[in-house]
């Protein structure tokens, strides 16, 4: 079995990760752009940990401009297998108010500006997206929750949108409607990627407002979600130094396929293949194309 290596996206209010020792900073190159910033790369009771700041230290980076694909390309080059995305939110539900964490388990993709693949003319793939959340990685973060008395709920549905702008009136009680748990800006296209990635990923979000449905609610605003993201903040970190400290050293197969996504997923005839292209995808998909 391969060694786990357990990787970190802060996302808004997030931009460290205290308890990472044994630290270097590194400046990994990507053949898909610029990511977000360096990563972080240490342990955490001995458990290889690498942490990256999605919109970089001191916030540089609106949820359009992260460049997704770099971002993921440069996770798997060193080395994570297992992906948390720690993201604050807007709430659809009552019961999900402010200071509430929700461990997602289903994604609504309504973005339009992103990259949302590695692969495209020269070499086609399909993975699967139906099941997009690594079910054992999100029992250890419902359990590292339980460790450290921080409630949380256990399934949602996260739609993404474009954003920078929060939602409309209409749209915020059309997506109420439809059902969905959570909004937020930043965990479309990155579960894709990851998926393609062959890294197990899940999303700890962290319900910062009630979006603008709520009828007791005013419109939502920086300065109201900053306030409620430090708080979050500080849980997050007591829950990943929990996650890390109890994670298994040797990365557990996924019951639906997150770690082998790419064992039926491309298509295109290897004689049609772009080498370019493969050049790209030498992190992201060198298992399957070196077999």
């Amino acid at each position: 079995m391969a060694k786990a290596v357990l990787g970190i996206i802060g996302g808004s209010g997030i931009y460290e990760l205290p308890g990472l020792q044994n630290v270097r900073e590194e400046r990994v190159a990507s053949p898909w752009g610029e990511p977000s910033g360096a990563v972080r790369i240490g342990d955490i009771a001995g458990l290889p940990v690498a942490f990256l700041p999605r919109h970089d230290k001191g916030h540089r980076l609106s949820p359009s401009d992260i460049n997704y694909r770099a971002n993921i390309d440069v996770l798997k080059r060193v080395g994570v297998t297992d992906l948390v995305s720690l993201s604050a939110c807007g709430s659809f539900k009552e019961e999900l108010p402010p200071g509430t964490f929700v461990l997602i388990d289903q994604f609504v993709d309504r973005t339009h500006k992103r990259e949302s693949s590695f692969f495209g003319k020269g070499l086609v793939a399909h993975v699967s997206m139906a099941h997009p959340v690594s079910p054992r990685l999100r029992i250890h973060l419902a359990s590292a929750a339980m460790a450290e008395g921080i409630t949380v709920v256990r399934d949602g549905t996260y739609v993404c949108m474009e954003g920078p702008q929060f939602s409309t009136l209409a749209e915020s009680l059309t997506y109420k409607q439809l059902g969905y748990s959570v909004i937020g800006m930043t965990n479309m296209p990155e579960a894709k990627l990851a998926r393609e990635a062959e890294i197990c990923y899940a999303t700890v979000a962290m319900v910062t407002d009630f979006d603008c449905w709520h009828p007791d609610h005013d419109a939502v605003t920086v300065a109201d979600i900053i306030k409620v993201l430090s708080a979050n903040a500080e849980k997050a970190k007591r829950l990943v130094a929990r996650l890390a400290k109890d994670f298994p050293r040797e990365h557990e197969a996924c019951p639906v396929g997150s770690d082998r996504a790419l064992d039926n997923a491309l298509i295109t005839a290897p004689e049609a293949r772009d080498p370019e292209l493969i050049k790209k995808l030498d992190a992201v998909a060198g298992r399957v194309l070196k077999s």
